[in-house]
């Protein structure tokens, strides 16, 4: 079930672990992503870490995902 977009900017982020892609080759100008539990994600900019992270839902992701997979994005 999806968490509200309330509740996933509530939820505290310190413990999780961020990734990033394995194409980025060690450079720091990279997207990275954690995720959450139901599936939402977390992403920030690897340069401005400290910055607000954005979040998604699983069904929003999952969306994106498949854009990009297919071309689209």
């Amino acid at each position: 079930m999806n968490e509200s977009k309330t509740d996933l900017y509530a939820r505290d982020l310190t413990a999780v672990t961020w990734r990033k892609s394995s194409a980025s080759a060690g450079e720091h100008e990279c997207v990275e992503i954690a995720d959450l539990p139901g599936g939402a994600v977390a992403v920030r900019d690897s340069k401005n870490p400290d910055r607000e992270p954005l979040r998604f839902t699983a069904t929003e992701w999952a969306a994106f995902r498949s854009g990009v997979l297919a071309g689209e994005l």
